[in-house]
């Protein structure tokens, strides 16, 4: 058949997508019937449309009397649908490959990349009750989420392109990677697609209208609009320069701002994302969100002259202490560490640094190259000092200093007029002097402490 006299640009007519979405026969002679008489073209979507609120009104006037079918069944099959999930999840997973389901929002040409590696196109059904992927050649639904499943939305820059472009970032209920399902249910999958920058193209309302053809609207916007309308739960998060900016701008994009640190998680490389509500390690498989209500503690170990490692330790909400997970993510560059430091600090997020089991590998780095790293956990230290044990801590130090100071090569001595025993008895006054001085800093800091210290020495 040929489009060209009614579709010079390839582009399907949206009514007629859409209301025979599902019997591609027809919609073959629909097509064909319209290339040979072009006058009848509206008539077709008038009768597309039509169709289309037919099948709407069927939809609501039938899902309604499928539910106490479902509840006055026997009770074994009850227990089962109710197991860790409720009648409304079940509905959704009958419908949701609903091919005939009116559609509220459509973009056609999506690149996905979780949990499929393809372009489909990205629908949102009327009732603001799905988000799901259907297969631009078969026209079967491949996966989806019910829309009050969503727990978590974003919106990220994708790094090192030389054309700028966004990922959304779709993470249902039990899928954060962190917080784990309960037993028997049902967990859909997180999504990620991508969304050029500039205008959108292929972007329709449930009735066939183009969207995004306003002045300076672009694709992601209007996205992010749609999703806001939809989702009762959550917003969509973008990165945001309050939280955190790279110290590195885009490598490709020399004027953007850069949002993500880069880093491995074993031999796995991804993106580090420092948002608003949590911190997103993207875009292979496996997807992690850290919110802030699962995050127990976060430190530096590793801590070298170009790089460090950051550590989270984060448990599911509302679980018990046994249940926290450690998640190392290595080689991130030094020049983020006052960044993320900061983000850390403005959160609140608790600094296990100086933690038992990780003192050996804090203390023991090299200090030319970690000694921001060092000082911002040795203050964090320090509030949890008794005073006596401060006391003792700044005096090993000043006396670490003066050994490091320390250059036998630079005596002022010419070597004439004086002794190595006139040297010795010099050195050992000093030291005697050296004592009592150190010894009155600590009576002044301390008062009755530090008698009783001289007497347990």
């Amino acid at each position: 058949m040929g489009f060209a006299p009614i579709n010079p640009k390839g582009v399907p007519i949206a009514a007629i997508e859409e209301a025979f979405a599902t019997d591609s026969s027809l919609k073959k002679r629909i097509y064909d019937a319209i290339d040979v008489t072009p006058q009848h073209r509206s008539v077709f979507e008038d009768i597309a449309k039509y169709t289309s609120s037919l099948l709407a009104r069927t939809a609501h006037t039938t899902l309604p009397s499928r539910s106490p079918v479902v509840a006055d069944g026997p009770a074994a099959k009850k227990r089962k649908l109710q197991n860790g999930d409720s009648g409304e999840t079940a509905q959704a997973s009958v419908n949701l490959k609903d091919g005939n389901a009116p559609l509220s929002f459509y973009v056609q040409d999506v690149s996905f990349s979780t949990p499929q590696r393809k372009k489909l196109t990205l629908e949102i059904t009327a009732g603001h009750t799905y988000l799901r992927a259907r297969n631009q050649t078969t026209k079967e639904i491949e996966f989806g989420v019910s829309m009050d499943k969503i727990r978590h939305a974003l919106c990220l820059p994708v790094p090192e392109k030389t054309q700028k472009q966004f990922n959304f970032c779709i993470i249902p209920e039990f899928a954060d990677g962190i917080n784990p399902p309960p037993e028997g249910t049902a967990v859909a999958e997180p999504m990620v697609f991508t969304i050029s920058d500039g205008p959108a193209k292929a972007a329709f309302s449930g009735d066939g209208q183009q969207l995004g053809q306003g002045p300076g609207e672009t694709a992601e916007a209007l996205l992010r609009k749609i999703l806001n309308e939809h989702m009762p739960h959550t917003n969509v998060v973008r990165p945001d320069d309050k939280q955190f900016v790279s110290a590195t701008p885009e490598a490709h994009r020399k004027g953007d701002k850069a949002y993500h640190v880069k880093a491995f998680r074993g031999s796995k490389e991804g993106y580090l994302f420092l948002l608003s509500t949590g911190i997103l390690f993207a875009f292979k498989k496996p997807l992690l969100f850290f919110s802030f209500a699962t995050i127990d503690s976060v430190s530096y170990t590793s801590v070298l002259q170009r790089t460090f490692n950051l550590n989270i330790m984060a448990r599911p909400a509302n679980s018990s202490e046994g249940d926290v997970q450690e998640f190392e993510f290595s080689m991130v560059d030094q020049a983020d560490f006052s960044g993320i430091d900061s983000y850390i600090k403005r959160h609140g997020l608790q600094d296990a640094s100086l933690a038992e089991a990780r003192r050996a590998k804090v203390y023991n780095v090299n200090k030319a190259g970690g000694e921001e790293a060092a000082a911002s956990t040795a203050e964090a230290a320090e509030g949890d000092e008794s005073e006596l044990q401060k006391a003792q801590r700044e005096l090993e130090d000043r006396e670490d200093e003066e050994e490091e100071d320390y250059d036998p090569g630079s005596d002022d001595s010419d070597g004439s007029g004086s002794s190595s025993e006139e040297d010795d008895g010099e050195d050992d006054d000093n030291a005697e002097q050296d004592s009592d001085e150190d010894m009155n800093l600590v009576r002044d800091e301390l008062g009755s402490e530090a008698e009783d210290v001289s007497e347990d020495n």
